[in-house]
C-alpha cells in the first residue's frame, strides 16, 4: 500500500505503508465500498481441494489495514473453473446496479484458452462478508468465442463512457488456443444489461470488428 496525503495523485509524495497482511499468500487485490465499510478481496492459494487459488473477503479499518479473519466467498468447483493445469478463481472486480452487487472474477489458468469470466451476485442489504449472501453462477458469463478467434477472455475491469451512459468491459484475451501469454492484448466492448437486472457481456469481438465510437466521446 502506498499514501499520498495530496488530492491530487500526480502531486505530493508517495510513502509506503507496507503489504496487506492476508492470512494466505495471494494476490488481485481490490477494494469494496459497502456503506460507510470498506471491504478487502483478493485471491488466496491453498487447496480447494485441488490446488490453485480461491476470492476472500476482509474487512478493512483504513486504507491499509486488514481487521478479522478472511471469508472464502468462491473456490473453484466446476470443471470451466479447472482448466490449464490449477483450480483457480481470481482477479474479484464489482458492479453496483440494480440493487444488487455482482462480483465478477476470472476462473481456470491465464494461459489456457478456457480462462474466463464468472459471477457472484448479492442483494444489496445483505452482509458481503457472509459467504450465503452471494449466489454463484453455474457457468461462466464471459468465456472465449471460437467462431470470432478470441480466446483466454479474463482478468477484466469495468469502465463507463464519457457521459456515463454506456457500461464497458475492458479485458485481456489470446489470439488463438495455446499462445504464448506474451500475445495477450487489452481489449474493450460495450455490455448491456438482461430484464432481470443482471449483466449480458455477450460474446468477444473479432480482432477486425470495428468498435463504435464511446457515447460521449
Amino acid at each position: 500500500m502506498l499514501e499520498n496525503e495530496s488530492p491530487n495523485p500526480m502531486d505530493g509524495d508517495w510513502v509506503w505503508k507496507g503489504a496487506l497482511d492476508t492470512p494466505v499468500p495471494g494476490l488481485d487485490g481490490t477494494v469494496l465500498k459497502w456503506g460507510a465499510q470498506f471491504y478487502f478481496l483478493y485471491a488466496g492459494y491453498g487447496h480447494f481441494p485441488d490446488y490453485g487459488s480461491a476470492i476472500y473477503i476482509m474487512r478493512m479499518s483504513n486504507p491499509y489495514t486488514l481487521t478479522g479473519d478472511h471469508v472464502l466467498l468462491t473456490a473453484p468447483t466446476f470443471s470451466w473453473e479447472k482448466q490449464g493445469g490449477m483450480a483457480i478463481n481470481e482477479g474479484p472486480v464489482t458492479l453496483h446496479r440494480n440493487g444488487r452487487v455482482f462480483l465478477i472474477f476470472s476462473a481456470s489458468t491465464t494461459w489456457s484458452e478456457d480462462y474466463a469470466l464468472g459471477m457472484l451476485i448479492m442483494n444489496e442489504e445483505d452482509d458481503p462478508m457472509l459467504a450465503s449472501s452471494w449466489t454463484k453462477s453455474p457457468q461462466p458469463v464471459f468465456r472465449k468465442s471460437t467462431e470470432n478467434g478470441v480466446y483466454a477472455t479474463g482478468h477484466n475491469s469495468f469502465t463507463t463512457s464519457p457521459d456515463g451512459l454506456e457500461d464497458w468491459i475492458v479485458f485481456h484475451a489470446l489470439p488463438a488456443p495455446g499462445a504464448d501469454t506474451g500475445l495477450r492484448a487489452t481489449r474493450i466492448q460495450k455490455f448491456e444489461w438482461n430484464r432481470d437486472g443482471t449483466p449480458d457481456f455477450g460474446v468477444p469481438f473479432s480482432y477486425d470488428h470495428t468498435l463504435q465510437v464511446p457515447s460521449g466521446e
